[in-house]
């Protein structure tokens, strides 16, 4: 019998285990600063009160969710909702998701670059990636390599979209550890745990870019392939 063995397959591969080991490292990461309480008591709802305040955004609600780091600031809205754990928590853990997620409120609040271009490309992302597989797998099945070259490039959108999350996560991220800081709602042993959770959140993101990078790569030898014979 035989067995046809796709070599691209190996960069799928690739792409799930540095996908995997990154969301393995913030659970980890999650797990142990959720355990470790703040001297201050407070917890995440307050911590995330005192900042939108403080920031002059009083009219932003803070909303509990379900689920366990389904935390995020709604833009359309003007809402920071964070999961129960976090919201009701007082853990290093709590004040930090608070903290990150009320970065991206006052990065609302001061028309942050990348946040604002982030959310304007979010519907063309959303169809581009769609239409991009399905123009691939039409050009691939009917032999019509230009529109399977057009798929690769709609399917661009996506590590576009992700690369502009960096400096928006990132930034977030950066602004919580200021905030933290100044209004003293950890102390300073606590704050490099902070970080490191903080972190450790952010690498998921650089590990998706880097998941979408060798799938493209996989596509685009596929095609190429194709487009030689």
């Amino acid at each position: 019998m035989y067995y046809y063995y796709d070599p691209t397959y190996v960069l799928v591969l690739i792409g799930f285990l540095i996908t995997l080991i990154a969301q393995i490292f913030v659970k980890a990461s999650y797990s142990k600063y959720k355990k470790i309480e703040t001297k201050s008591g407070l917890q995440g709802f307050e911590v995330a009160r005192k900042i939108l305040d403080r920031n002059g955004l009083n009219k932003v609600d803070i909303v509990e969710t379900r689920g366990e780091l389904t935390d995020h600031y709604d833009p359309t809205r003007k809402v920071v909702r964070l999961s129960s754990d976090i919201y009701h928590g007082t853990s290093i853990a709590s004040s930090s998701v608070a903290a990150h997620e009320c970065g991206h409120a006052v990065q609302d609040k001061e028309g942050y670059f990348f946040l604002k271009l982030r959310a304007a490309i979010v519907p063309v992302v959303n169809i581009s990636s769609k239409l991009g597989y399905v123009a691939i797998l039409i050009g691939l099945l009917f032999g019509l390599m230009n529109l399977a070259w057009i798929g690769i490039f709609l399917e661009l959108a996506i590590l576009f979209f992700q690369l502009i999350t960096l400096p928006v996560e990132f930034n977030a991220s950066k602004r919580a550890a200021i905030f933290l800081k100044e209004e003293a709602l950890i102390e300073k042993k606590e704050q490099q745990g902070s970080k490191k959770m903080l972190n450790a959140a952010a690498m998921t993101y650089v590990a998706s870019v880097l998941a979408t990078l060798l799938e493209i790569f996989r596509l685009v030898l596929i095609v190429a392939n194709r487009d030689d014979r």
